[in-house]
Protein backbone atom coordinates (compact mmCIF):
# COMPACT_ATOMS: atom_id res chain seq x y z
CA UNK A 1 0.00 0.00 0.00
CA UNK A 2 0.99 3.54 -0.81
CA UNK A 3 2.46 5.82 2.36
CA UNK A 4 0.17 8.20 3.79
CA UNK A 5 2.55 11.27 1.63
CA UNK A 6 2.01 9.55 -1.69
CA UNK A 7 -1.86 10.60 -1.46
CA UNK A 8 -1.53 13.80 0.51
CA UNK A 9 1.15 14.96 -1.83
CA UNK A 10 -0.13 15.51 -5.56
CA UNK A 11 2.05 12.69 -6.70
CA UNK A 12 0.31 10.72 -9.10
CA UNK A 13 0.06 7.14 -8.56
CA UNK A 14 2.53 3.83 -10.38
CA UNK A 15 0.71 2.67 -13.10
CA UNK A 16 2.12 -0.24 -12.27
CA UNK A 17 -0.99 -0.02 -8.85
CA UNK A 18 -4.10 -1.76 -8.46
CA UNK A 19 -6.98 0.18 -7.72
CA UNK A 20 -9.33 -1.89 -5.27
CA UNK A 21 -12.46 -0.37 -4.72
CA UNK A 22 -15.63 -1.59 -1.57
CA UNK A 23 -18.71 0.41 -0.62
CA UNK A 24 -19.91 -0.12 2.51
CA UNK A 25 -23.11 1.72 4.11
CA UNK A 26 -22.65 4.96 6.88
CA UNK A 27 -22.88 4.22 10.81
CA UNK A 28 -26.22 5.07 11.98
CA UNK A 29 -26.69 8.29 13.44
CA UNK A 30 -23.87 9.65 11.35
CA UNK A 31 -24.26 13.25 9.45
CA UNK A 32 -22.57 12.70 6.49
CA UNK A 33 -19.52 12.98 7.80
CA UNK A 34 -16.25 10.49 8.53
CA UNK A 35 -14.76 11.50 11.76
CA UNK A 36 -10.60 10.96 11.66
CA UNK A 37 -10.85 7.67 13.88
CA UNK A 38 -12.72 6.54 11.07
CA UNK A 39 -10.00 6.60 8.46
CA UNK A 40 -7.30 4.31 7.91
CA UNK A 41 -3.87 5.49 6.70
CA UNK A 42 -4.42 3.27 3.80
CA UNK A 43 -7.57 4.17 2.45
CA UNK A 44 -9.15 7.23 0.76
CA UNK A 45 -12.77 8.06 1.67
CA UNK A 46 -15.46 9.63 -0.66
CA UNK A 47 -19.27 10.09 -0.07
CA UNK A 48 -21.04 8.92 -2.91
CA UNK A 49 -24.21 11.66 -4.67
CA UNK A 50 -26.89 10.90 -2.50
CA UNK A 51 -24.85 9.57 0.70
CA UNK A 52 -26.29 6.81 1.12
CA UNK A 53 -23.24 4.94 0.84
CA UNK A 54 -19.15 5.44 1.59
CA UNK A 55 -16.77 4.24 -1.11
CA UNK A 56 -13.32 3.10 0.31
CA UNK A 57 -10.62 2.85 -2.17
CA UNK A 58 -7.24 0.76 -1.51
CA UNK A 59 -4.10 1.05 -3.33
CA UNK A 60 -1.79 -1.83 -3.82
CA UNK A 61 0.77 -1.18 -5.60
CA UNK A 62 2.71 -3.99 -6.90
CA UNK A 63 6.73 -4.88 -6.57
CA UNK A 64 8.79 -2.45 -8.67
CA UNK A 65 10.94 -4.89 -11.23
CA UNK A 66 14.45 -5.46 -10.09
CA UNK A 67 17.25 -6.51 -12.38
CA UNK A 68 20.09 -9.43 -11.93
CA UNK A 69 23.13 -9.22 -13.75
CA UNK A 70 26.77 -10.44 -13.07
CA UNK A 71 29.71 -8.51 -12.44
CA UNK A 72 33.38 -10.43 -12.12
CA UNK A 73 36.15 -8.55 -10.08
CA UNK A 74 39.69 -10.48 -9.31
CA UNK A 75 38.41 -13.93 -9.98
CA UNK A 76 34.91 -13.74 -8.30
CA UNK A 77 32.06 -13.83 -9.86
CA UNK A 78 28.71 -11.79 -8.32
CA UNK A 79 25.34 -11.90 -9.00
CA UNK A 80 24.22 -8.44 -8.45
CA UNK A 81 20.38 -7.72 -7.76
CA UNK A 82 19.41 -3.61 -8.80
CA UNK A 83 16.18 -3.06 -7.24
CA UNK A 84 13.93 0.07 -7.13
CA UNK A 85 12.50 1.29 -3.81
CA UNK A 86 9.85 3.65 -3.04
CA UNK A 87 11.36 7.32 -2.25
CA UNK A 88 10.48 9.69 0.33
CA UNK A 89 7.83 12.89 -0.95
CA UNK A 90 11.07 14.58 -0.94
CA UNK A 91 11.92 12.35 -4.12
CA UNK A 92 10.10 12.58 -7.38
CA UNK A 93 11.07 9.47 -8.81
CA UNK A 94 12.13 5.71 -7.00
CA UNK A 95 15.82 5.06 -6.01
CA UNK A 96 17.80 2.49 -7.02
CA UNK A 97 19.57 -0.10 -4.25
CA UNK A 98 22.40 -2.55 -5.47
CA UNK A 99 22.92 -6.12 -3.39
CA UNK A 100 25.61 -8.72 -4.32
CA UNK A 101 26.30 -12.17 -3.37
CA UNK A 102 29.07 -14.09 -4.74
CA UNK A 103 28.19 -16.72 -7.29
CA UNK A 104 31.32 -18.30 -7.74
CA UNK A 105 35.06 -17.78 -8.33
CA UNK A 106 38.71 -18.95 -8.42
CA UNK A 107 39.76 -20.46 -5.42
CA UNK A 108 42.81 -18.28 -4.81
CA UNK A 109 39.88 -15.52 -5.29
CA UNK A 110 37.43 -17.24 -3.08
CA UNK A 111 40.10 -17.11 -0.56
CA UNK A 112 40.63 -13.51 -0.28
CA UNK A 113 37.81 -12.56 -0.20
CA UNK A 114 37.81 -13.90 3.15
CA UNK A 115 39.16 -10.65 3.36
CA UNK A 116 36.72 -8.43 2.29
CA UNK A 117 33.40 -9.83 2.72
CA UNK A 118 33.00 -8.30 6.30
CA UNK A 119 32.94 -4.93 4.80
CA UNK A 120 31.23 -5.14 1.69
CA UNK A 121 27.98 -6.42 3.97
CA UNK A 122 28.43 -10.34 3.01
CA UNK A 123 28.10 -11.60 6.62
CA UNK A 124 27.65 -15.54 5.21
CA UNK A 125 30.06 -15.66 3.10
CA UNK A 126 32.54 -16.87 5.59
CA UNK A 127 30.68 -19.23 7.73
CA UNK A 128 29.79 -20.78 4.45
CA UNK A 129 32.98 -20.67 2.77
CA UNK A 130 34.51 -22.45 5.63
CA UNK A 131 32.01 -25.32 5.79
CA UNK A 132 32.09 -26.16 2.37
CA UNK A 133 35.66 -25.54 0.60
CA UNK A 134 37.08 -29.01 1.24
CA UNK A 135 34.41 -30.20 -1.90
CA UNK A 136 36.55 -28.29 -4.24
CA UNK A 137 39.98 -27.12 -2.20
CA UNK A 138 42.55 -28.34 0.91
CA UNK A 139 43.32 -26.59 4.25
CA UNK A 140 47.32 -26.83 2.79
CA UNK A 141 45.83 -24.63 0.22
CA UNK A 142 43.82 -22.23 1.80
CA UNK A 143 46.29 -21.40 4.09
CA UNK A 144 49.20 -20.68 1.89
CA UNK A 145 46.90 -18.38 -0.24
CA UNK A 146 46.54 -16.29 2.74
CA UNK A 147 49.77 -16.47 4.26
CA UNK A 148 51.10 -15.08 0.53
CA UNK A 149 48.23 -12.33 1.19
CA UNK A 150 50.00 -11.30 4.27
CA UNK A 151 53.69 -11.24 3.07
CA UNK A 152 52.08 -8.37 1.17
CA UNK A 153 49.76 -6.25 3.29
CA UNK A 154 48.28 -3.06 2.28
CA UNK A 155 50.53 -0.04 2.95
CA UNK A 156 49.75 3.24 4.13
CA UNK A 157 50.40 6.11 1.51
CA UNK A 158 48.14 9.00 0.80
CA UNK A 159 45.73 7.52 -0.87
CA UNK A 160 45.32 3.91 1.83
CA UNK A 161 44.56 5.73 5.39
CA UNK A 162 45.86 4.13 8.86
CA UNK A 163 42.53 2.86 8.64
CA UNK A 164 42.12 1.15 5.89
CA UNK A 165 45.20 -1.47 7.42
CA UNK A 166 43.56 -1.21 10.76
CA UNK A 167 40.71 -2.95 9.07
CA UNK A 168 42.66 -5.14 7.08
CA UNK A 169 44.03 -6.41 10.29
CA UNK A 170 41.15 -6.80 11.84
CA UNK A 171 39.36 -8.82 8.80
CA UNK A 172 42.79 -11.26 9.24
CA UNK A 173 42.20 -11.66 13.13
CA UNK A 174 38.58 -12.44 12.48
CA UNK A 175 39.02 -14.84 9.55
CA UNK A 176 41.74 -17.06 11.33
CA UNK A 177 39.69 -16.73 14.35
CA UNK A 178 36.55 -18.33 13.28
CA UNK A 179 38.77 -20.90 11.63
CA UNK A 180 40.48 -22.18 14.85
CA UNK A 181 37.31 -21.89 16.76
CA UNK A 182 34.99 -23.85 13.94
CA UNK A 183 37.45 -25.88 12.85
CA UNK A 184 40.37 -26.68 14.41
CA UNK A 185 41.37 -30.18 12.91
CA UNK A 186 41.86 -28.48 9.98
CA UNK A 187 45.35 -27.36 11.29
CA UNK A 188 45.65 -30.30 13.37
CA UNK A 189 45.64 -32.39 9.70
CA UNK A 190 48.81 -31.05 8.64
CA UNK A 191 51.63 -32.87 8.42
CA UNK A 192 54.05 -30.12 9.20
CA UNK A 193 53.92 -27.24 11.79
CA UNK A 194 56.03 -25.28 9.62
CA UNK A 195 53.42 -23.38 7.63
CA UNK A 196 51.87 -22.29 11.17
CA UNK A 197 55.14 -21.02 12.53
CA UNK A 198 55.47 -18.92 9.79
CA UNK A 199 51.93 -17.44 9.72
CA UNK A 200 52.53 -16.43 13.52
CA UNK A 201 55.49 -14.21 12.44
CA UNK A 202 53.29 -12.04 9.77
CA UNK A 203 50.26 -11.78 11.89
CA UNK A 204 49.33 -8.14 13.76
CA UNK A 205 50.44 -7.28 16.99
CA UNK A 206 47.67 -6.16 18.36
CA UNK A 207 45.49 -8.03 21.23
CA UNK A 208 43.40 -9.85 18.74
CA UNK A 209 46.44 -10.60 16.53
CA UNK A 210 48.22 -12.10 19.76
CA UNK A 211 45.36 -14.45 20.31
CA UNK A 212 45.40 -15.87 17.46
CA UNK A 213 49.31 -15.92 17.31
CA UNK A 214 49.19 -18.22 20.37
CA UNK A 215 46.43 -20.52 19.38
CA UNK A 216 48.28 -21.52 16.60
CA UNK A 217 51.44 -21.89 17.97
CA UNK A 218 49.89 -24.52 20.56
CA UNK A 219 48.68 -26.02 17.45
CA UNK A 220 52.27 -26.27 16.03
CA UNK A 221 53.83 -27.64 19.54
CA UNK A 222 51.19 -30.23 19.62
CA UNK A 223 52.18 -31.10 15.94
CA UNK A 224 55.66 -31.17 16.77
CA UNK A 225 54.96 -33.53 19.79
CA UNK A 226 52.70 -35.92 17.35
CA UNK A 227 55.06 -36.52 14.86
CA UNK A 228 58.35 -37.25 17.71
CA UNK A 229 55.69 -39.93 19.15
CA UNK A 230 54.27 -41.59 16.16
CA UNK A 231 55.10 -45.00 15.53
CA UNK A 232 57.08 -46.18 12.91
CA UNK A 233 55.34 -47.96 9.63
CA UNK A 234 57.08 -51.67 10.78
CA UNK A 235 55.57 -51.31 14.56
CA UNK A 236 51.75 -50.45 12.34
CA UNK A 237 52.53 -53.40 10.04
CA UNK A 238 52.78 -55.78 13.05
CA UNK A 239 50.04 -54.14 14.94
CA UNK A 240 47.47 -54.97 12.08
CA UNK A 241 48.96 -58.67 11.84
CA UNK A 242 48.63 -59.42 15.27
CA UNK A 243 44.92 -57.69 15.31
CA UNK A 244 44.01 -59.73 12.11
CA UNK A 245 45.31 -62.69 13.97
CA UNK A 246 43.01 -62.31 16.91
CA UNK A 247 39.94 -61.84 15.31
CA UNK A 248 37.92 -64.24 16.46
CA UNK A 249 36.22 -67.77 14.81
CA UNK A 250 32.39 -66.34 14.19
CA UNK A 251 31.36 -69.85 13.37
CA UNK A 252 31.96 -70.14 17.56
CA UNK A 253 29.55 -67.39 18.37
CA UNK A 254 25.77 -68.90 19.27
CA UNK A 255 23.35 -66.29 17.65
CA UNK A 256 20.66 -67.76 19.65
CA UNK A 257 21.94 -66.28 22.01
CA UNK A 258 20.24 -63.04 21.26
CA UNK A 259 16.79 -64.25 21.99
CA UNK A 260 18.16 -64.37 26.15
CA UNK A 261 18.55 -60.13 26.39
CA UNK A 262 15.83 -58.62 26.50
CA UNK A 263 15.05 -56.75 23.82
CA UNK A 264 14.93 -52.91 26.10
CA UNK A 265 18.77 -53.66 26.90
CA UNK A 266 19.79 -54.87 23.44
CA UNK A 267 18.12 -50.99 22.47
CA UNK A 268 20.15 -49.53 24.91
CA UNK A 269 23.31 -50.36 24.26
CA UNK A 270 22.64 -49.89 20.57
CA UNK A 271 21.58 -46.10 21.62
CA UNK A 272 24.68 -45.55 23.40
CA UNK A 273 26.97 -46.66 20.69
CA UNK A 274 24.68 -44.29 18.08
CA UNK A 275 24.92 -41.63 20.45
CA UNK A 276 28.47 -41.61 21.40
CA UNK A 277 29.09 -41.67 17.17
CA UNK A 278 26.79 -38.66 16.79
CA UNK A 279 28.25 -36.65 18.77
CA UNK A 280 31.60 -36.82 16.99
CA UNK A 281 29.90 -36.60 14.00
CA UNK A 282 31.91 -32.86 12.57
CA UNK A 283 29.19 -30.61 10.32
CA UNK A 284 31.37 -30.15 7.28
CA UNK A 285 32.22 -33.93 6.48
CA UNK A 286 28.58 -35.10 5.88
CA UNK A 287 28.68 -33.63 2.44
CA UNK A 288 28.64 -36.02 0.27
CA UNK A 289 30.79 -34.44 -2.22
CA UNK A 290 33.73 -35.03 0.67
CA UNK A 291 32.99 -38.74 1.91
CA UNK A 292 31.07 -40.34 -0.87
CA UNK A 293 33.91 -40.06 -3.42
CA UNK A 294 35.96 -43.43 -3.90
CA UNK A 295 38.84 -41.38 -5.26
CA UNK A 296 39.56 -40.20 -1.93
CA UNK A 297 42.03 -41.14 0.69
CA UNK A 298 40.98 -43.88 3.56
CA UNK A 299 41.24 -41.68 6.56
CA UNK A 300 39.12 -38.82 4.91
CA UNK A 301 35.85 -37.84 6.73
CA UNK A 302 36.25 -40.80 9.85
CA UNK A 303 33.58 -39.95 12.19
CA UNK A 304 30.81 -40.44 8.85
CA UNK A 305 32.01 -43.53 8.09
CA UNK A 306 32.30 -44.56 11.33
CA UNK A 307 28.23 -44.46 11.53
CA UNK A 308 28.13 -45.70 8.30
CA UNK A 309 29.91 -48.77 9.35
CA UNK A 310 28.45 -49.28 12.22
CA UNK A 311 24.56 -49.36 10.04
CA UNK A 312 26.35 -51.82 8.18
CA UNK A 313 27.52 -53.85 10.92
CA UNK A 314 24.14 -54.08 12.66
CA UNK A 315 22.04 -54.80 9.36
CA UNK A 316 24.86 -57.69 9.15
CA UNK A 317 24.35 -58.81 12.31
CA UNK A 318 20.75 -59.07 12.08
CA UNK A 319 20.91 -61.06 9.34
CA UNK A 320 23.90 -63.42 9.98
CA UNK A 321 21.71 -64.42 13.53
CA UNK A 322 18.76 -65.37 11.14
CA UNK A 323 20.86 -67.17 8.59
CA UNK A 324 24.28 -67.78 9.77
CA UNK A 325 22.99 -71.48 11.41
CA UNK A 326 21.33 -73.39 8.75
CA UNK A 327 20.38 -76.06 11.15
CA UNK A 328 17.88 -73.66 12.52
CA UNK A 329 14.05 -74.28 12.06
CA UNK A 330 11.36 -72.47 10.76
CA UNK A 331 9.94 -71.77 14.74
CA UNK A 332 13.67 -70.10 15.90
CA UNK A 333 13.85 -68.01 13.21
CA UNK A 334 10.35 -66.53 13.83
CA UNK A 335 11.50 -66.28 16.98
CA UNK A 336 14.45 -64.26 16.38
CA UNK A 337 12.63 -62.22 13.81
CA UNK A 338 10.53 -61.10 16.54
CA UNK A 339 13.13 -60.29 18.89
CA UNK A 340 14.84 -58.14 16.41
CA UNK A 341 11.63 -56.19 15.45
CA UNK A 342 10.90 -56.27 19.47
CA UNK A 343 14.33 -54.42 19.29
CA UNK A 344 13.25 -51.70 16.79
CA UNK A 345 10.66 -51.10 18.63
CA UNK A 346 12.18 -50.18 21.40
CA UNK A 347 14.97 -47.81 19.23
CA UNK A 348 11.64 -46.26 17.84
CA UNK A 349 10.52 -45.03 21.56
CA UNK A 350 14.91 -44.20 22.04
CA UNK A 351 14.16 -42.01 18.56
CA UNK A 352 17.27 -43.84 17.68
CA UNK A 353 16.32 -43.87 14.14
CA UNK A 354 19.84 -44.96 13.33
CA UNK A 355 19.48 -48.31 14.61
CA UNK A 356 16.06 -48.67 13.57
CA UNK A 357 16.50 -47.86 9.94
CA UNK A 358 19.28 -50.58 10.03
CA UNK A 359 17.29 -53.46 11.52
CA UNK A 360 14.47 -52.69 9.45
CA UNK A 361 16.65 -52.61 6.14
CA UNK A 362 17.71 -56.20 7.12
CA UNK A 363 14.74 -57.43 7.62
CA UNK A 364 13.91 -56.44 4.26
CA UNK A 365 16.80 -57.64 2.51
CA UNK A 366 16.15 -60.42 -0.06
CA UNK A 367 17.74 -63.23 2.07
CA UNK A 368 14.95 -62.69 5.25
CA UNK A 369 12.57 -61.22 3.12
CA UNK A 370 11.92 -64.64 0.88
CA UNK A 371 11.61 -66.54 4.17
CA UNK A 372 8.01 -67.09 3.43
CA UNK A 373 7.50 -70.05 5.97
CA UNK A 374 9.67 -68.40 8.87
CA UNK A 375 7.13 -65.20 8.27
CA UNK A 376 4.40 -67.13 8.54
CA UNK A 377 5.21 -68.58 11.95
CA UNK A 378 6.41 -65.01 13.28
CA UNK A 379 3.04 -63.36 15.72
CA UNK A 380 1.03 -61.48 13.79
CA UNK A 381 1.08 -58.44 16.25
CA UNK A 382 5.06 -58.49 15.30
CA UNK A 383 4.32 -58.77 11.79
CA UNK A 384 1.82 -55.79 12.07
CA UNK A 385 3.91 -53.45 13.87
CA UNK A 386 7.02 -54.31 11.67
CA UNK A 387 4.84 -53.43 8.47
CA UNK A 388 4.29 -50.38 10.62
CA UNK A 389 7.92 -49.84 11.13
CA UNK A 390 8.53 -50.16 7.41
CA UNK A 391 6.63 -47.25 6.26
CA UNK A 392 8.25 -44.88 8.47
CA UNK A 393 11.03 -45.24 6.13
CA UNK A 394 9.15 -45.46 3.23
CA UNK A 395 10.80 -44.14 -0.26
CA UNK A 396 7.40 -42.31 -1.51
CA UNK A 397 7.37 -38.92 -2.38
CA UNK A 398 11.61 -39.09 -1.58
CA UNK A 399 11.16 -39.85 1.98
CA UNK A 400 9.07 -37.39 3.06
CA UNK A 401 7.51 -39.49 6.09
CA UNK A 402 10.40 -39.80 7.66
CA UNK A 403 11.56 -36.34 7.07
CA UNK A 404 8.13 -35.07 8.78
CA UNK A 405 8.80 -37.50 11.90
CA UNK A 406 11.94 -36.61 12.04
CA UNK A 407 11.15 -32.99 11.89
CA UNK A 408 8.11 -33.34 14.61
CA UNK A 409 10.53 -35.22 16.85
CA UNK A 410 13.24 -33.55 16.39
CA UNK A 411 12.86 -31.58 19.64
CA UNK A 412 10.59 -33.14 21.64
CA UNK A 413 11.93 -35.49 24.82
CA UNK A 414 9.56 -38.52 24.02
CA UNK A 415 8.51 -40.53 20.88
CA UNK A 416 5.09 -40.06 19.61
CA UNK A 417 3.75 -43.42 20.11
CA UNK A 418 0.25 -44.83 19.91
CA UNK A 419 -1.36 -46.30 22.80
CA UNK A 420 -2.16 -50.24 20.94
CA UNK A 421 1.69 -50.06 20.28
CA UNK A 422 2.93 -48.83 23.70
CA UNK A 423 0.52 -51.78 25.08
CA UNK A 424 2.04 -54.07 23.11
CA UNK A 425 5.55 -53.34 23.77
CA UNK A 426 4.89 -53.69 27.74
CA UNK A 427 3.08 -57.06 27.19
CA UNK A 428 6.18 -58.13 25.59
CA UNK A 429 8.55 -57.09 28.18
CA UNK A 430 6.32 -58.58 30.48
CA UNK A 431 6.17 -61.97 29.20
CA UNK A 432 10.17 -61.90 28.95
CA UNK A 433 10.40 -60.63 32.44
CA UNK A 434 8.39 -64.07 33.71
CA UNK A 435 5.28 -61.53 34.80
Amino acid sequence: MLPRGWRGGGLALPEEGVTLSAFRPLQAGGEGGVTDGQMDTHTQVSLSPDLGAMKTTWYCPLELPAEVSELEEEGVLYSVVTRQQHSATTCPGPSLSHSRCVKGGTVEGLVLHLLSCSSLGDSSFLPTFLSTYRSFTTPETVLSILTHRLELPPVVTQRRSTEERLEFNMAVCSVFSAWLSGYPEDFLSLSDPSPLLHLTSLLPSDPRGQEVKTRLLMIAEELSERDLLSPSPCDSDSDLSMNSLSDPVTSDFDVTTVLGFPAELIAEQLTMIETELFVKVVPYQCLGSLWSRRDKQRGACPSVRATVHQFNTLANAVTASCLLHTGLRGQQRARLLEKWISVAEECRARKNFSSLYAIISALQSNPLHRLRRTWAETDREAVQSYEELCQIFSEKDNYSQSRELLKEEGTSKFANLETKRHKRRTGVRHRERGF
